[in-house]
């Protein structure tokens, strides 16, 4: 048996790493363990190359309820904040124009009632309407050679923050292993957790672990270990895995389109990679998959353990894939994993971002794309699009906290304030100086010099904060000045 301690968090994706960056650099816990199964920090869905690259605000998500976006929103700025703060060579993430397209009158319209009366231009100041010749300014592929008599009308921000996953993760654990009492086991794989009369015993194939607390961040198999613990027995997942087309130099930052508000997966769009801006991505698809993992055949067991083969979990997955929403999309998006026709099919939606674009254009990218789980609520026979979430006696398991990577460490404050509810010891947490390190860098728009002090009242000008060091431009600007990170 191992030494004790106070916390043991299980994954190392940027979940994990959030948890345990925030515990140990501030609250005054004395020990602290990550254990992680793979040999790297974030090698699964955090990392690069599985994952959208993109930091979600919640301004051109437009499947996004106002309440939704105003949670999500603080949860994006925190760690754009602390990117801001930690990163100024931008060898972990890039800044990019960010838009949402709508095409045609019946989508402008959408996007118009959005921004005026739903409340979206107001939740975000920097989100400005511009048409078809600023849009071609900064982005000049989305209008070349589309019908000049088809509307259009973009909401663009300065926003657009692209980033690496896996590589923010690993600086979390850097930072946390600087602090006395954090201990980091990489390939090390937990086969049991166990609940005593004193505490936890975290079994692995590397000895066993105690500790007073544990936190569960293992993505999809969290809510594999949550059953085998008595946990979230009324919920099962439906795997969905993403896959993209790669292009050449297309696109200068993000291109969304609108998405299906009644479905919980990303639009289309095209976006330039993090760390090769000469590489267009367009997707994700979004296909159903009996695994956990992507391209890992050993998970196709753990997924037969979450999906339980009970009467309601087929009740349910029966129930969800007969929407007459959801059904045809299905179906549409296991077509465009076909060789030839694949990309055939999937081509009307790359143009609707790229007109110009041909099949010779895009090419199905090989290693790319990872596995988001859908959480099933067995008892409604429904999509739960919720953060998924279950809090034990001691013990707390992440699901696929919703908006995933967005919110990490967002999630993490609200863990760290459980974790301390669970330690009997009088600890402590500095949310000052967390929101220091975090979202008090995240560059804003100066207040109105005519609203009274103390009282801004929500307005904000249109002239930019000087501790964004010159980041934010223009909508015109953004067009010469989409900044790539370096490799």
């Amino acid at each position: 048996m191992s030494d004790h301690t106070d916390l043991i968090v299980i994954g190392g994706g940027i979940s994990g790493a959030s948890l345990l960056y925030t515990v140990s650099k501030f609250t005054d816990v004395d020990d602290v363990t990550l254990i992680e199964k793979e040999p790297e920090i974030a090698a699964v869905n955090s990392h690069h190359t599985n994952n959208s690259q993109t930091l979600h605000f919640g301004d051109i998500e437009t499947n996004y309820t106002l309440e939704k976006a105003e949670e999500v929103k603080e949860g994006a700025e925190l760690l754009a904040g602390y990117l801001e703060n930690v990163d100024p060579d931008r060898e972990m993430h890039s800044k990019r124009s960010k838009m949402v397209l709508a095409v045609g009158e019946e989508e402008v319209a959408e996007l118009e009632a959005r921004y005026h009366d739903e409340g979206f231009g107001e939740l975000f100041p920097k989100l400005e309407p511009i048409g078809r010749e600023e849009i071609a300014e900064i982005e000049p592929k989305v209008v070349e050679g589309r019908d000049p008599d088809t509307e259009l009308l973009a909401l663009q921000t300065p926003d657009g923050y692209v980033l690496d996953y896996g590589m923010i993760a690993e600086s979390f654990v850097e930072a946390a292993r600087i602090e006395d009492g954090v201990s980091v086991h990489l390939g090390t794989t937990v086969t049991n957790v166990d609940e005593g009369d004193e505490g936890f015993t975290v079994e692995t194939d590397d000895g066993d672990f105690a500790a007073d607390a544990v936190a569960v961040a293992a993505g999809s198999h969290s809510l594999q270990f949550a059953q085998e613990m008595g946990y979230g027995e009324d919920m099962s997942l439906l795997p969905v895995a993403g896959s993209f087309f790669l292009a050449d130099d297309l696109l200068n930052g993000k291109v969304y389109t609108l998405q299906m508000k009644k479905l919980p997966f990303a639009a289309v769009h095209g976006d330039a990679d993090v760390h090769d801006a000469s590489v267009t991505r367009f997707g994700p698809t979004a296909k159903l998959v009996p695994a956990l993992e992507r391209g890992e055949l050993s998970t196709v067991g753990d997924f037969a353990d979450v999906f339980g083969f009970t009467p309601s979990s087929f009740l349910s997955y029966t129930n969800i894939l007969a929407d007459r929403i959801l059904f045809p999309y299905v179906v549409r998006n296991l077509v465009y994993d076909l060789p030839v026709v694949g990309k055939r099919t999937f081509l009307p939606h790359v143009q609707k971002v790229v007109p110009s674009v041909d099949v010779g254009d895009i090419d199905r990218a090989k290693g790319y794309g990872g596995v988001r789980p859908q959480i099933v609520d067995t008892e409604s026979k429904d999509l739960d699009m919720g953060e998924a979430k279950i809090h034990g006696d001691g013990i707390l398991f992440n699901i696929t906290p919703s908006p995933g990577a967005s919110t990490a460490l967002k999630n993490a404050m609200v863990d760290t304030r459980t974790v301390l509810e669970f330690l009997d010891a009088e600890y402590s947490f500095d949310e000052e100086a967390f929101r220091a390190a975090t979202i008090d860098n995240f560059p804003r728009l100066e207040l109105d010099e005519s609203s009274e002090d103390g009282e801004s009242g929500g307005d904000e000008s249109s002239e930019l904060d000087e501790s964004a060091d010159g980041d934010e431009t223009t909508a015109s600007e953004n067009a010469s000045t989409a900044i790539e990170a370096s490799d």
